[in-house]
């Protein structure tokens, strides 16, 4: 496992008005590795994992105190600092939610709509980068003779990879997974575990997991909470 380390945690607290969800978390989180946010429901699991990107923000009387930083080539990056562009940290540490979101168009519109939301227009790189994230996926073999197919129509383990490769195909550095299989039957589960296994190659992952066979065989680390 890389030593690296990719994202610096301390003292890291979050409370909802007076309400505390959780208090005091340190932890460095190694990159190139899959950690595990473990624990029961209702610790804050997912509050924990939407801190990382700043996602919280867009929730009312939320309250966060402590430090992250962010490593990358230029050094460390304090996502609170108020030189932090929230759309490129969001591009950086991307999140991957529990229920599969497909959007209401086509496969191939589904994954390029980020891109096109950057002004990205140009058809060439667009098939380039869209190619890409699905292969990074492993869904080009199951979909890329259908691109235009409503994405919705996809099966929910699909549709999952589909969401993953809408977040890969803006290249990020960390990839946020809250509980991204809980949904799912087995066969879809342990094609998402595939998948993860091989992501860690060229990302950091962190995982929200309630699964104890899950963490064993997937998570390098395991910050247990509650």
């Amino acid at each position: 496992m890389n030593q690296n380390i990719k994202i610096r945690i301390r003292d890291l607290s979050v409370a909802y008005g007076k309400s505390h969800v959780f208090s005091g978390v340190s932890l460095d989180i190694p990159e190139g590795a899959i950690t595990a946010v473990t624990g029961p429901s209702g610790v804050g699991k997912s509050t924990f994992l939407f801190s990382l990107n700043r996602l919280l923000e867009t929730e009312s009387q939320v309250r966060v105190s402590g430090s992250i930083l962010l490593g990358g080539e230029r050094g460390w990056q304090d996502i609170h600092a108020a030189s932090t562009d929230v759309y490129e940290l969001r591009r950086k540490v991307a999140v991957v939610f529990q229920n599969p979101n497909p959007l209401p168009m086509g496969i191939f519109a589904n994954v390029a709509l980020p891109l096109r939301l950057k002004g990205i227009r140009k058809k060439a790189d667009l098939e380039e980068r869209v190619v890409r994230a699905l292969k990074q996926a492993h869904l080009w073999e199951e979909v890329g003779h259908r691109l235009g197919s409503d994405a919705r129509t996809l099966s929910g383990g699909q549709q999952q990879r589909l969401c993953i490769a809408r977040s890969l195909v803006m290249q990020p550095e960390v990839l946020l997974l809250d509980e991204p299989t809980s949904s799912l039957d087995a066969a879809a589960e342990a094609a998402i575990e595939s998948l993860l296994l091989d992501l860690k190659r060229t990302c950091t992952l962190v995982l929200v997991s309630h699964s104890r066979r899950q963490v064993e065989s997937l998570a390098d680390l395991e910050l247990p909470m509650g």
